[in-house]
């Protein structure tokens, strides 16, 4: 799997881009055919400011998920738990059909 980071309104330390690597490197489990995965991180204006949006390109649709948190760490975490289960569950129903 292909992953994209991206920061928006500041500049991503490699410890960063490396925990975010790890973590989304291991939703290609999930489902077997996406190719791409693109992560955004951004600084918002509110007390929960950093933003995160992880984007999985697939062949039927593209999945996206999008999560806020005190830390980047943490917006990754809940970001990639949540899409591992959306990931599953549109692979369970693309094998019922």
């Amino acid at each position: 799997m292909e992953i994209k980071i991206k920061s928006l309104k500041f500049d991503a330390d490699q410890k960063l881009i490396a925990y975010v690597g790890k973590k989304v490197s291991r939703l290609a489990r999930f489902y077997g055919d996406s190719d791409t995965a693109e992560v955004t991180l951004s600084l918002l204006s509110d007390p929960d400011n950093k933003s995160v949006k992880i984007r999985v390109l697939a062949p039927g649709g593209d999945f996206v998920i999008e999560r806020s948190s005190k830390s980047f760490e943490d917006a990754v975490s809940a970001a990639v738990d949540a899409m591992k289960e959306k990931l599953t569950r549109a692979k369970e129903k693309r094998n019922e059909a």
